[in-house]
């Protein structure tokens, strides 16, 4: 595996796209550190230096999820602080709509219909902005009621009331809603630049590298609060060393279900043309167990979490509303409602997207059947029932990583930043996109007559159509490739614990 990434930099073309995305990388990484026009530096800088850890609630899940995504530009109120998120909320607006609309659809399927969906998702993502900005330039002149900015006012009260903007205004506020806007609109286009001549799809890189960013930080906390602090003893290092362990078990466990998949036959009967006989074999037709995704997970944290702070915020006052939104934002109403949320827009996310009929059609047309069912409205009742059940255990997984951080970071006393690597959306999203770089960059090798990431094996979903007969790589060989560099990590942590 090492062999690989040293031929990547002997492809010419392979070595300019990886070095073209880590030049956008820098790029974006410089952008959340630069801080808003106005805003004053010396606060923010007191506020991340004596950050407490947060607790395991809603909002604070929301509030660490959301500066995750934003790789530390929401807390560090930066030119970047939306991050990409208003372009992926576009996005899936726009792709459910297509799914369901059918005017949409239509103007979907005709030519150059993409191209208008497109702009139509970048004229939405500049609606998001200025509407996200324009809040977010708001709280800013009372921090203390933006649940995102917990502990800023602490911050502002140690250095005797210094504001966070001294000068606010409507001039602030203008300033700051162009900015923000230009950025997300700048982080769009250069996810697009790196689709294009880059490695990754460009706006999951983009996700991925803010979501790693937050990782030396996460891990510093976690290492203080069983190894730096006073109470510290040798068993909170022994917890620690479980902690880790556990987690390599949760990574293998996402890495095996994010890539697993039930494989239909499909026969295609024996064609004559001319003098070549076309079809007689068997073809699979592959159906992954988490079909959705990380999508039910994003869109049943929305309906509950958002909701219930912006209820806490506006009803400061009000006792049943304060009550009903800690209902909704923490204990164990908030986690049976997020289960069945979840349930719901799993069998809701295949009930749009995949298409039986569709699939029964087209393989009535190619000649192609299921073995022992009917071509036709059977073949789509089969392909329909074995999503079903493929969903249902689909659902039982995301709900149960998604509920994993807030168990972690209740049980063990560590930061909802933290345990957001211990499962849920940044964990999926991550494995995701690992696995798809990987992919691409394997198939550039084998196209320059250049080993894998394995010798014995291939990626499993990248079809190798260069040399015949070459097997792909299961879920357990890839699950035992993550292990083992999980292990290396591991046993440098033990080091490090044993020579203190």
């Amino acid at each position: 595996m090492i062999s690989a990434f040293a031929n990547s930099f002997k492809v010419p073309e392979l070595r300019s796209r990886i070095l073209f995305t880590l030049a956008m990388i820098v790029i974006v990484r410089i952008g959340t550190s630069i801080t808003l026009p106005g805003v004053d530096p010396a606060v923010l800088g007191e506020w991340i230096n004596n950050k407490a850890g947060d607790n395991a609630s809603g909002a604070a899940q929301v509030a660490a999820l959301l500066n995750i995504f934003s790789g530390g530009g929401m807390q560090n109120v930066a030119i970047f602080a939306l991050g990409i998120m208003p372009y992926i909320s576009a996005s899936i607006m726009l792709q459910l709509l297509t799914a369901v609309w059918p005017p949409l659809s239509k103007l979907a399927r005709e030519e150059g219909g993409r191209q208008k969906i497109t702009q139509y998702t970048r004229v939405a993502t500049i609606v998001l902005c200025v509407f996200q900005a324009t809040l977010l330039a708001q709280s800013l002149a009372d921090p203390g009621q933006n649940y995102l900015m917990a502990g800023l006012q602490d911050a502002i009260d140690r250095l005797g009331g210094r504001p966070l903007v001294p000068n606010y205004g409507i001039g602030f506020v203008f300033t700051s809603v162009i900015t923000i806007t230009a950025g997300t609109m700048l982080m769009m286009w250069l996810g697009e630049q790196i689709t294009e001549r880059g490695i990754g799809n460009g706006v999951s890189i983009l996700i991925c590298v803010n979501i790693v960013s937050d990782l030396p930080g996460a891990l510093i906390q976690v290492w203080q609060t069983f190894v730096g602090s006073e109470k510290a003893d040798p068993k909170s290092a022994f917890t620690l060393v479980l902690l880790m362990g556990f987690m390599i078990i949760v990574i293998a466990g996402v890495i095996a279900l994010t890539q697993a998949t039930r494989r239909i036959a499909i026969t295609y009967a024996k064609r004559v043309v001319g003098r070549k006989v076309y079809g007689g074999q068997t073809q699979y037709l592959p159906l992954k167990i988490n079909y959705s995704g990380v999508m039910p997970i994003i869109f049943a944290q929305a309906i509950l979490l958002f909701p219930s702070t912006i209820l806490a915020s506006l009803f400061k006052d009000v006792n049943w509303v304060q009550k009903l939104a800690l209902y909704m934002s923490s204990g164990w109403v908030y986690y049976v409602a997020s289960a069945l949320l979840i349930f719901f827009f799993s069998y809701f996310w295949v009930a749009t997207m995949f298409q039986p009929t569709q699939i029964s059609e087209d393989l009535k047309k190619s000649g192609g059947y299921v073995p022992g069912i009917r071509p036709g409205k059977p073949t789509a009742d089969f392909l329909d029932f074995t999503m079903s059940r493929l969903t249902f255990a689909g659902a039982i997984f995301l709900t149960g990583l998604y509920v994993m951080p807030g168990i972690v970071s209740s049980l063990m006393q560590i930061s909802s930043s933290a345990a957001q690597f211990f499962g849920g959306t940044s964990l999926l999203i991550l494995v995701g996109v690992v696995l798809d770089v990987m992919r691409q960059v394997e198939t550039h090798l084998l196209q320059s007559h250049y080993d894998g990431f394995l010798k014995k094996g291939r990626i499993r979903g990248r079809v190798d159509r260069l040399q015949q007969g070459t097997r792909t790589m299961d879920a357990t060989t890839l699950v035992w490739m993550w292990v083992g560099l999980a292990i290396i990590v591991l046993v440098g942590v033990v080091y490090k614990l044993t020579i203190q």
